[in-house]
């Protein structure tokens, strides 16, 4: 089933001001689940991506969510099938048995989607209120430029639930590798203040001042040329790509697989 944009349920989309500086919006909207992501969002979310990345009156796609909190990770509650959906990415084996149908439907669902937004052909500035953890961070560290709200809270407690982290695994990139481990080792929080010092964060403002900041920021961005935006936005992300970050993120997904299991042999 395709998603249509004209029924989203889990997200909202919107082009402010289209045309030669017009921003695309998306927006998390399940504040009820503290914007916990689940399949439906998933794909919602790729669609709007999809159409903000094609289309002329869009120079900026900008992430942000409802609700007092970004986004709470995975939804493990969510029960619709992924035959529910479109797939995006050329993989199978998703109803197979043991890691095998596992894996497969983690690479469609979480790794290769976070890929394929993180390298959006338009600059992507977000904004985070609240906690974000986990599966949040994915969501999150797929921006070019991220704002967080003074209030913020950023967490991967996952090493506790027998895995090394979440499928994305952008950890040593956004927070460098010694403290990386410990975050990890321990899931502790992460505050804004300390997320902007780690470089993961590039500003801090006043929850209030959040959206306002994110939105004039994206209207800078928007007066620049098209072409040479993505020039910009290749140039850095190659330079990450030559230091080796797809190959060591694919690893670590591996990993998390053989964390994975191991649950299912000892646990069941």
């Amino acid at each position: 089933m395709s998603v249509s944009l004209d029924d989203l349920q889990t997200i909202h989309y919107e082009v402010v001001d289209p045309g030669e500086h017009g921003i695309a919006v998306v927006t998390l909207d399940r504040p009820e689940s503290r914007n916990a992501q689940n399949k439906r969002m998933t794909y919602e979310m790729n669609a709007a991506f999809d159409d903000a990345s094609r289309r002329t009156d869009v120079k900026v796609i900008v992430l942000q969510a409802d609700g007092p909190h970004f986004c709470s990770g995975h939804d493990l509650r969510d029960a619709e099938s992924h035959r529910d959906f479109d797939l995006v990415s050329p993989h199978g084996g998703y109803s197979r048995e043991g890691q095998e149908g596992h894996m497969a439907w983690e690479e469609e669902l979480y790794f290769q989607m976070c890929w394929r937004w993180r390298n959006l052909p338009k600059p992507l500035p977000a904004a985070a209120q609240g906690k974000t953890i986990a599966g949040g961070l994915m969501l999150l560290w797929v921006a070019d430029v991220i704002v967080a709200a003074d209030d913020a809270l950023f967490s991967d407690p996952v090493v506790g639930m027998g895995v090394n982290g979440v499928e994305y695994f952008a950890h040593p990139w956004e927070w460098g590798a010694r403290k990386a481990k410990e975050l990890l080792f321990t899931g502790d929080w992460v505050t804004a203040d300390e997320a902007h010092r780690l470089g993961m964060v590039n500003h801090v403002v006043p929850a209030a001042e959040l959206r306002p900041y994110v939105m004039a920021m994206a209207a800078r961005i928007a007066t620049k040329p098209s072409f040479a935006l993505k020039l910009a936005k290749e140039s850095v992300n190659q330079t990450l790509e030559a230091q080796g970050q797809f190959t060591a993120m694919r690893a670590a997904f591996s990993l998390q697989h053989l964390g994975h299991a191991h649950n299912r042999i000892r646990f069941g």
